[in-house]
């Protein structure tokens, strides 16, 4: 690296970090609350792409509500996607209705864990209402429908929208929730958003249940218990199940947004604790009878547990809930969204692995591709239905030679990436524009092969490069729609965050070892391939940058952080490396603070397209990030804004945003989070690390950032030793999910 004093602006640096900033929606004190600022206040995340993964100043991400179909003239992208999930979960969740294994598993449950797994059998029998439990023995898959012969007519269905990070609700609803929110005092900009969450009823709904204010993103605990006094007066207390139900609810959708499918039964006890509930058990117990969470054993604990020989035995069990010498059975709590995802998206690629033509002879095409790791994932896709592959960039080339040999053979083969750069960048690899689409526009039914009568895609291989961006829900509905048969490559680079939704898909498939995984060879060149590849083994080391690829610009203070960069971004760089600023991208850790996007974004446009912002804040020229639906954000400009809304162009592609939705889905985007420019590359990258970033760096959040830039990386340092420390010590925050365990308990071939 090449260190320069203050004064100068040296050549720019790239940086990126998974902070996120919490989005403060209208406010007003709600009764009870007056340090809290009121229900609207809200903590909702409004680029929907970052999620907490190991950095310990990371603010939560709320996620959108479910959104009901609604039929629209014409549909954007983000619409046919969501609507193209809807369609997919609809078919996930009859399949899972119509399997009826029995329930054997939780017979060593004792004490709470066994107090717990009878409430949720009560739910099963009838005696309680609730929802199915999910925690079955695993069978074979069954077997589906077979691939389509040839990929003539593909149907593209209309699809309509479902995961919406918006959705309006009538006006008459509006109205009936604003006067029910008026009486307790909570703020009549929540009247919007809770009747899109909670549907046409929810001015009945909450006057029932004060406490389902919580189902609003934003609302917390405190907001909705001042809501609630306001209108049952004394009748309401610490514990009333209305209030602990919500609660158990909310908790585990705030550790959804931080990666977890599920969560420690332990935990949430303490939780609920904290919130002044008396008997936590209890109240963990009833939520599952009611059908708010699911009950399960954690399978990998049992996994190293020694079943007693004697079957008596066996039955007795301490009060504490060990058996004997072994450990306490660890019980999770879960979501039925992420419990149904979990288990259908094992069941899928159980499917792809059992239904795969196993005796495919690829040797020749596996020859005559550029590499020897190359060869080595032709090899093992030509055998296997599920493969793995992990990199970093210089190894995507990899699974793009592979599908370039799968064309070789005949096959109907296809690669997604994350983002539309990765999208041009693996077709220009293949050497086939129409071999790569975005995820996204795959599954909307925008792009790539449409599909057969049943809903699957015209495929013979696919390939999903960026996997760890792959979260749990995206993954079950991709997987459904792959035909028997089909061979399904998981590519990415480990180093990297993970997704911004929950779920970990990429780190449970290869820690499962329920396929193949092939790990490239292939290095990533120069200083700055260099410098990553150490930060990924956990040492920031000092490369040697003859050609300036790597710049440190050492800062004192916030300030003199924005200063340098605006300097490196508009001059430095241009000058001295010969990249554009329109190719410089900054990165920073999140989105407030004095260096964060926010205030870099204002300080980049004042110097690089000023203007009065005529519409909502922007002008003609002003570079941007389009946030459509949460976990995705596509940089862009901004062209023009009329009635219709405000008009972007995204690479190339033409966007309009509605009016309503500027102020939630577009910021300008000079300076982006590490979430945000994660699967894109520049040709140069510059990284901020003010002194107040120190708390919310980890390794994979540096390792991210600092790999954006392809020919220069400035970092624009002022957190001291923080950032080897974080390097060395703060790894990526582990995830609670169920996929490794049920991966592991699926019959499949042997993957060796």
């Amino acid at each position: 690296m090449t260190a320069h004093p203050r004064g100068e602006s040296p050549d720019p640096a790239a940086e990126d970090h998974e902070a996120v900033e919490d989005a403060v929606t209208q406010a007003a004190d709600t009764p009870g609350t007056p340090d809290e600022g009121g229900a609207g206040s809200a903590e909702a995340a409004d680029d929907g792409a970052e999620a907490a993964d190991g950095t310990e100043g990371a603010q939560d991400l709320e996620q959108a509500p479910e959104a009901a179909a609604s039929p629209a003239p014409a549909l954007s992208e983000a619409e046919a996607e969501l609507a193209a999930q809807r369609e997919l979960r609809e078919r996930i969740e009859q399949r899972k209705a119509e399997k009826e294994a029995p329930i054997a598993a939780g017979t060593k449950l004792s004490g709470p864990a066994a107090d717990l797994l009878a409430a949720v059998r009560a739910v099963e029998s009838g005696e309680k209402p609730g929802t199915a439990f999910f925690d079955s023995p695993a069978s074979a898959p069954a077997p589906r429908r077979a691939a389509p012969a040839a990929p003539a007519a593909p149907v593209r269905p209309s699809p309509a929208p479902e995961r919406q990070a918006h959705r309006a609700a009538s006006p008459e609803a509006a109205a009936s929730v604003a006067e029910v929110l008026a009486e307790g005092g909570a703020p009549g900009a929540l009247a919007g958003p809770a009747a899109a969450t909670l549907g046409e009823g929810a001015a009945g709904v909450l006057r029932e249940d004060p406490w389902q204010l919580l189902s609003v993103p934003g609302v917390r605990p405190e907001q909705a218990d001042g809501f609630a006094r306001a209108l049952l007066g004394a009748g309401c207390g610490p514990g009333d199940e209305r209030r602990t139900a919500a609660l158990v609810g909310w908790l585990l959708e705030r550790a959804a947004l931080r990666g977890h499918t599920a969560m420690d039964a332990d935990e949430v006890r303490t939780a609920l604790a904290g919130f002044a509930v008396t008997d936590p058990g209890e109240a963990v117990q009833q939520a599952a009878a009611e059908g708010v969470v699911l009950v399960f054993q954690d399978d990998e604990a049992e996994d190293g547990a020694t079943e007693p020989e004697d079957t008596e035995e066996a039955g007795e069990t301490p009060e504490d809930g060990t058996r004997g010498d072994e450990e306490p059975v660890r019980v999770l709590l879960g979501l039925d969204r992420y419990a149904l995802a979990e288990e259908s998206l094992a069941d899928g690629l159980a499917r792809l692995v059992n239904t795969c033509e196993k005796g495919a002879d690829w040797t020749d095409a596996a020859a005559a591709v550029p590499s020897p790791s190359a060869g080595e994932l032709v090899r093992a896709a030509a055998t296997a239905g599920l493969v793995a592959h992990s990199g970093g960039e210089t190894a995507r080339a990899e699974p793009a030679a592979l599908v370039a040999a799968a064309h070789g053979l005949g096959l109907r083969a296809l690669g997604t990436t994350h983002s539309e750069d990765g999208r041009r960048r693996l077709a220009a690899a293949v050497g086939d524009p129409g071999s790569a689409v975005t995820l996204s526009a795959l599954l909307s039914g925008e792009d790539g092969p449409g599909r057969d009568a049943d809903g699957a895609f015209a495929l013979d291989v696919l390939v999903v490069l960026d996997a760890p961006q792959l979260d749990v829900e995206t993954a079950a509905m991709l997987v459904e729609s792959l035909a028997d048969g089909t061979r399904l490559i998981l590519s990415g680079d480990p180093g990297v965050l993970g997704s911004a939704g929950a779920g970990r898909v990429f780190a449970d498939v290869i820690a499962a070892r329920a396929c193949p995984h092939v790990v490239s060879r292939t290095p990533d060149p120069g200083p700055i391939g260099e410098l990553v590849s150490g930060i990924g083994a956990g040492e920031l080391a000092q490369v040697e940058a003859p050609g300036k690829e790597v710049v440190i610009v050492p800062v004192r203070d916030a300030g003199e952080a924005v200063h340098r960069t605006v300097q490196l971004v508009a001059d430095s760089v241009p000058r001295a490396i010969g990249v554009p600023s329109s190719d410089t991208q900054v990165i920073t850790v999140g989105h407030g603070g004095s260096a964060g996007t926010t205030a870099l974004n204002a300080a980049l446009k004042q110097r690089l397209n000023p203007g009065p912002g005529r519409f909502d804040g922007f002008d003609p020229g002003d570079r941007v990030v389009h946030v459509p639906s949460p976990g995705r954000a596509v940089p862009g400009s901004v062209v023009s804004a009329d009635a219709e809304g405000l008009h972007l162009d995204c690479a190339g592609t033409p966007v309009v945003v509605p009016q309503d939705r500027v102020e939630t889905s577009v910021r300008h985007g000079w300076a982006l989070s590490a979430h945000q420019a994660a699967g894109m590359r520049w040709p140069a990258a510059v990284v901020v690390l003010p002194g107040d970033a120190a708390q919310g760096l980890s390794r994979p959040w540096v390792y991210t950032a600092f790999s954006r830039g392809e020919r220069h990386l400035s970092v624009v340092h002022g957190v001291d030793q923080a950032l080897p420390r974080a390097v060395a010590e703060v790894p990526a925050q582990e995830r609670t999910t169920r996929l490794r365990p049920l991966l592991k308990a699926l019959p499949t071939p042997d993957a060796s």
